[in-house]
C-alpha cells in the first residue's frame, strides 16, 4: 500500500496557504508537550481505534510523529478504516525542527 508523503518544507508551505489544514499528532502526550507544530491535534497512536469518531474521513489529514514511523502506521490504519486522504509527514517532528522551525526542540 502506498501512503502519500509530504516533506516538512512542503507542509510548511501548505500550512501558510491553508490555515485550517488538519494536523494529527500520534506521539505520546509527553512528547507533544515537549515539541509540536502549532494547531496540531494529539491522538496518541494507541488511542486512534477508540477515537476514530473524532476524525472526519472526508477531511485531508496530515499525520505527524517523531521520525515518521508511528505516523505511517497511523496512516495505514486510517486508510484501512475508510479514510481516503491521509498524508504522512516524512521525517516527523524532527525534520520539522531541522528544516522549518528551529524553535521546536529536538529529542
Amino acid at each position: 500500500m502506498s501512503i502519500k508523503q509530504i516533506s516538512a518544507t512542503e507542509l510548511q508551505t501548505r500550512i501558510q496557504n491553508e490555515p485550517h489544514l488538519f494536523l494529527l499528532d500520534v506521539r505520546e502526550a509527553n512528547e507533544f508537550e515537549y515539541a509540536r507544530i502549532a494547531n496540531s491535534v494529539l491522538i496518541p497512536l494507541n488511542q486512534i481505534p477508540q477515537r476514530l469518531d473524532e476524525l472526519d474521513p472526508e477531511q485531508e489529514i496530515v499525520v505527524i510523529c517523531h521520525h515518521g514511523v508511528r505516523s505511517r502506521q497511523a496512516c495505514m490504519y486510517l486508510i484501512h478504516s475508510g479514510f481516503k486522504n491521509v498524508i504522512n509527514l516524512t521525517g516527523g517532528i524532527d525534520a520539522w525542527s531541522c528544516e522549518c522551525d528551529s524553535s521546536v526542540p529536538r529529542y
